[in-house]
């Protein structure tokens, strides 16, 4: 076992502390980390009435949500704060909140 601690590469930050990027009416995204072949993590905040353009479809891999606050629409339910989604790939859902939302985004595969 090892007694060191080793914080090689460790990543600590606030997602209030990065800048938004507006990906669409709405809706913005924060980037929290890149890895390589594009996984990455990210926090998109819904405005009331928010939604995707189109249907979002997973086609290199699956994309795991996590609803930080809010309510988030996939298309077919409502999901409340606290709430884990994964979809794997090849799914597609489309997107939206008629009251806003907060949501931790991951590609765990890119």
């Amino acid at each position: 076992m090892d007694n060191e601690l080793n914080f090689e590469g460790a990543l600590a930050i606030n997602w209030n502390n990065i800048d938004a990027n507006e990906c669409a009416d709405g809706i913005t995204e924060r980037v929290l980390w890149e890895g390589e072949n594009g996984k990455r993590a990210l926090v998109y905040e819904f405005q009331a009435g928010a939604v995707f353009p189109g249907i979002d479809t997973h086609e290199v891999g699956p994309e795991q949500i996590y609803v930080i606050s809010g309510v988030f629409y996939d298309g077919r339910e409502d999901f409340h704060a606290g709430t884990f989604l994964h979809l794997p790939k090849g799914t597609s859902h489309a997107p939206k909140s008629e009251s806003g939302c907060v949501l931790l985004v991951l590609y765990p595969e890119g």
